[in-house]
């Protein structure tokens, strides 16, 4: 049996009847160039793979002439499963560089002759040795803030000697070195690389352009061969992959171009929106079609990103909501940030305990410092972790033992037992176990890789109940070629930056406080804008649920130096249910008090006291305080629960916990948002239990009316 899926063919009316009013705009005009201002979670990537499959369908396109450009590997991958699963699966979808790449070394023995160089992956080496032959002495950060500085001279298409008064304009010294040292370093950074017959990324680039520029001939193939264009994430786009995008086009006007500004986030490297803004006066002809309905997030969410971008600049799309309702936002002040990393894990295990998959689950900071004192928190807390950005999931040692070892059971597998099971065997081999080991760290990274697996082995087996392990490993062959890592369970830690083009159902963002949003380094009004847009990516990344937070000192006891982030200030009233919350006191692991605002605690309904406890606060009733429940239903509700945790497998909490039976049971809810607005009772438990729930409240009424007649 072959590991590829059977391919749907879809008619052109029905790729068509697929899409939203805007999104159809953009697939029944294939032809022309056109640019698509998409707003986060508009469906970008449908409306253009369904173009592309539309243009096939209609005869428009030869799909091997078409060429979609993205920025990443993961996008470049779902894209090419995307059209795979529109029929179309003889489209090339690359990175600029994969596709740059593919043709320097295809066209290189004719442009000059030899074997092509060697692509490095990374460029300290090279400018540690370079400023050693220079008598410079720069440390660690040092060298990556020159070998950054070097890729944005490449990719703003200047040169050692054109850099210089660049730099001196703008006041750029990396490492502390001025513009006539930098110059010179990065003069004998290439010669370090020519002497070694390697280039780096942004040579690739360089060079491919350089090549098409210089051979007409070869410039000529290129233009043959693709006559279609798409380019994804164009507000990222930067001069020297405009330039290479200007050869690949030349005067054709098949050009689609997809982008936000509202995303611009990447001036640093160099990328900018002005190519973007600026299509439409490059191609007077050129079509503009706006996306608009966010299918991503609830409408409050939806609220606070519109108010946090009301003063963008322009192009920017104001979203409309197409999600089912969620929970209102949250900003909650801290005291400092060990109390607030605390915060954020006591926030992460109720959500745990609600039912929210840890693989949906982020928290996102400004800058990477921010992650160690979140991580400590975390491991205390035995909450597993994924920092994105890390080693690759099929570059894990534990990873590729384990495809060694599912090879090897392709001939052995006879179909007698079920795909997952054969597959959790040979996953024992490599260190598998049916439950995960205690704690966080290494051990437990190395079980959730290996865990992902065999999740993938049961997603198979649903789809294509026939499937054994050799179309698991060609899935997997595939994967590992398009770097489309399956989901491996465990929250995830990203920097803003690194959140980009993902989502979860549920998202923190810590420190939103001046100087970190907008971080001091942001010292002219371009590059504060660019600050508020950071954080309207960060919103728009949550689903459902949404969580802010920031600490008003940073060390216990400190200082309470900070203030809220100023991008914050225009959605107040939709946080919180209209104002600021802040923790209440909390103790740090140095055991000191730690300092926090004043915010009306809560109280017991029966009584007064103030609450103090976390289950207290959930049902509004302080401990001393008789329940004001029916007892038999508070039974029924623990038995019902009890023969549902044991048929799924799981701890009784996992389903409810007994704060939120005990108010369940006061509350007595007679529909399901009434059961909803319960706390801990999140959407998914809702749609899990949400209706026995009701139909056991429901026949207690029913029995009790009864038996009051």
């Amino acid at each position: 049996m072959s590991g590829q899926p059977t391919l749907v063919q879809l008619s052109p009316d029905q790729i068509l009847d697929r899409l939203d009013p805007e999104q159809r705009q953009v697939a029944e005009h294939p032809s022309g160039p056109m640019v698509v201002l998409a707003g986060a979670g508009t469906g970008k990537t449908r409306a253009i793979t369904h173009r592309i499959a539309y243009g096939v369908g209609t005869g428009t396109y030869h799909p091997a002439r078409v060429l979609a450009v993205t920025f990443t590997s993961r996008a470049a991958g779902e894209m090419r499963t995307r059209l795979r699963g529109l029929g179309v699966p003889a489209v090339a979808a690359r990175t600029f560089h994969a596709a740059a790449l593919r043709q320097l070394q295809f066209f290189w023995p004719q442009a000059v002759g030899g074997a092509p160089p060697d692509v490095i992956a990374q460029k300290v080496p090279a400018v540690a040795e370079a400023a050693g032959r220079l008598g410079l002495r720069l440390d660690r950060a040092g060298l990556r803030d020159v070998a950054a500085e070097i890729e944005w001279a490449k990719v703003s298409l200047l040169t050692p000697a054109s850099y210089v008064p660049v730099a001196r304009r703008e006041v750029r010294t990396p490492a502390g070195l001025d513009a006539t040292a930098t110059s010179r370093l990065m003069e004998v950074y290439g010669e370090v690389c020519s002497e070694r017959h390697v280039i780096d990324f942004e040579d690739v680039l360089l060079l491919t352009a350089g090549m098409l520029d210089e051979h007409p001939r070869i410039l000529a193939q290129i233009q043959g061969q693709y006559r279609h264009f798409v380019v994804d994430e164009y507000q990222d786009v930067n001069p020297l992959q405009q330039t290479l995008l200007d050869l690949w086009v030349g005067e054709r006007a098949d050009l689609c171009v997809v982008g936000d500004p509202a995303q611009s986030i990447y001036s640093f490297t160099g990328a900018s929106a002005d190519h973007l803004l600026g299509f439409t006066a490059r191609h007077p002809e050129a079509r503009t079609v706006r996306l608009i309905r966010n299918y991503r997030s609830s409408p409050q969410v939806i609220q606070l990103a519109n108010l946090v971008l009301a003063e963008a600049g322009p192009g920017a799309v104001k979203l409309v909501a197409g999600s089912a309702p969620g929970p209102s936002p949250t900003l909650i002040a801290f005291g400092d940030d060990e109390a607030e990393a605390d915060g954020v894990a006591s926030t992460v295990s109720s959500m745990l305990a609600e039912g929210t998959p840890a693989s949906e689950i982020a928290v996102l900071y400004r800058t990477n410092s921010q992650s160690e004192v979140l991580e400590s928190a975390l491991a205390r807390a035995g909450i597993p972790y994924l920092v994105r950005g890390g080693e690759r999931f099929f570059s894990r040692a534990e990873v590729r033992s384990a495809l060694l070892l599912l090879r090897g059971a392709v001939r052995s597998d006879d179909g007698s037992q079920p795909l997952g099971e054969v597959v959790r065997g040979v996953l024992a081999g490599a260190g598998w176990a049916p439950e995960p080991p205690a704690g966080a760290g290494a051990t437990r990274e190395r079980w959730e890789s290996l865990q992902a697996l065999a999740l993938l082995a049961d997603d198979i087996a649903r789809t294509t109940p026939s499937a054994r392990v050799a179309e698991l490993v060609a899935e997997l062959d595939r994967r590992a070629a398009e770097q489309h890592a399956p989901t491996v369970e465990g929250i995830t830690l990203a920097s803003l930056h690194a959140a980009k083009g993902l989502e979860w159902d549920a998202v923190l963002i810590i420190g939103c406080s001046e100087g970190l949003l907008p971080i001091t380094l942001a010292d002219t009004p371009e590059r504060v804008e660019e600050e508020r847009r950071l954080l309207y990516v960060g919103i728009t990344r949550a689903r459902r649920q949404l969580w802010l937070s920031w600490a008003t000192a940073r060390n216990p006891g400190g200082r309470a130096a900070r203030s809220v982030s100023r991008f914050l200030a225009a959605g107040a009233s939709v946080l919180g249910g209209g104002a600021v919350s802040t923790a209440g006191p909390t103790k740090s692991r140095r055991g000191r008090r730690s300092r926090s605002g004043s915010a009306a605690p809560r109280v017991c309904r029966t009584c007064g006291t103030v609450l103090q406890a976390a289950a207290e606060r959930k049902t509004g009733r302080c401990s001393a305080c008789p329940p004001t429940y029916d007892e038999a239903v508070f039974e029924a509700l623990r038995e019902w629960r009890r023969t549902v945790a044991h048929e799924a497998k799981v701890p009784a909490f996992v389903v409810f916990t007994d704060a939120t039976l005990t108010t369940i049971a006061e509350t007595m809810p007679m529909d399901a948002d009434a059961l909803q607005g319960i706390s801990g009772v999140g959407s998914r438990k809702m749609e899990l239990y949400g209706p026995a729930v009701l139909d056991l409240l429901r026949e207690w009424r029913s029995t009790s009316a009864h038996k009051t007649k």
